[in-house]
């Protein structure tokens, strides 16, 4: 599916929280709720937060809606929205926004992307994108070096090894065509991605 949805729940009691949660696994609905959630909601968990995935749109709100039943029945504070995964910007937004359809707003959400990943790349001290390039010689990779700095990229150089930083995987994949173009014989380049960052929380599966 190209659209995805997700219900995000800040729980504010952390110790009834857990009892919420395992409620909601556990949650016998009734034929008209089980057809508005349609095959089923996939739920995250990560500490406070809980995150519940929808086929669409209907049914992340329906999920909501049951959300919010079962906090007031027990008697919880909680945050409830729905979001919609923007590719582009690589963000979770407010669900009643619009994904770009003209150039000129793709660009606005590509733009918002780099400078997102440009504060987070300030604050871990590294970048999540990079191109690894493996020269012939010793001057060929010091060549190679001084250019890409040239151009305003952050790049390091041991020995026949250039390693290239770059905000993006579009960035990185621009990068690594147009090194390829350059290289002899047995060089190479590849694209390489910092996953530490990514969320790991254990999947659990609603009985819908």
């Amino acid at each position: 599916m190209d659209d995805e949805f997700r219900v995000e729940v800040e729980l504010h009691e952390g110790e009834h929280g857990y009892s919420f949660s395992e409620r909601l696994r556990a949650l016998d609905l009734d034929d008209d709720a089980r057809g508005r959630l349609g095959q089923g909601i996939t739920v995250t968990r990560d500490d406070s937060r809980m995150y519940l995935y929808a086929d669409d749109e209907d049914g992340a709100r329906a999920a909501a809606d049951i959300v919010r039943e079962l906090a007031d029945a027990d008697e919880l504070t909680t945050e409830i929205s729905v979001t919609r995964w923007h590719p582009i910007e690589e963000a979770w937004k407010d669900a009643s926004l619009p994904l770009p359809v003209s150039e000129e707003q793709r660009e606005a959400e590509y733009a918002a992307r780099e400078e997102a990943e440009a504060d987070e790349a300030v604050r871990e001290g590294s970048f999540d994108w990079t191109v690894a390039v493996h020269l012939s010689s010793r001057d060929r990779a010091k060549e190679l070096a001084e250019r890409l700095t040239g151009e305003g990229v952050s790049v390091s150089r041991r020995w026949r090894y250039v390693v290239a930083e770059v905000l993006t995987e579009e960035r990185a994949e621009e990068l690594a065509t147009r090194v390829r173009s350059e290289l002899e014989g047995d060089e190479e380049a590849r694209v390489e991605a910092d996953l530490s960052d990514v969320e790991r929380s254990p999947l659990q599966f609603l009985p819908f």
